[in-house]
């Protein structure tokens, strides 16, 4: 239990360091950052709406809150799926582009100085490994 503590201690740590940062030099959000890059990594810069949640690691109502925020700001957009009335996609405007942009160099700089240099060439390989362990773990039905 230890460990466990040791790494939920680490992680929200490490968030409340990169969400300082991006709130600080981009009035942006952890988690509106997170949504931003994931669209800027997709196809087209648009995902559906479920695929986002997963991805981002929130329920669908926290997404579409999150995603309210962000419209509002004119950061991204919603679009219908033409092949699921019910389905909704998000998708990245110019302006959610070029924020992400904005913010991308001090979430990088926030990983790097927070995350990576404080753990030599071996530390990362092991940390790599283990996260793969675990991150690979078939969850029982």
């Amino acid at each position: 239990m230890i460990v466990w503590r040791t790494l939920l201690r680490a992680e929200a740590r490490l968030s409340r360091r990169l969400q300082a940062d991006l709130l600080a030099r981009h009035d942006l959000a952890l988690g509106s950052y997170e949504v931003l890059m994931h669209l800027g990594e997709a196809p087209g810069g648009r995902l559906r709406m479920n695929d986002l949640a997963d991805r981002v690691l929130l329920s669908r109502s926290g997404l579409t809150r999150l995603v309210d925020r962000l419209q509002r700001d004119g950061l991204v957009i919603r679009q219908s799926c033409p092949s699921d009335a019910r389905g909704l996609f998000a998708v990245l405007t110019a302006g959610g582009r070029d924020r992400l942009a904005e913010a991308t160099p001090t979430y990088r700089e926030g990983v790097r100085d927070h995350v990576l240099s404080r753990l030599d060439e071996p530390d990362l390989r092991a940390l790599r490994h283990l996260l793969d362990k675990l991150a690979d773990e078939e969850v029982p039905a």
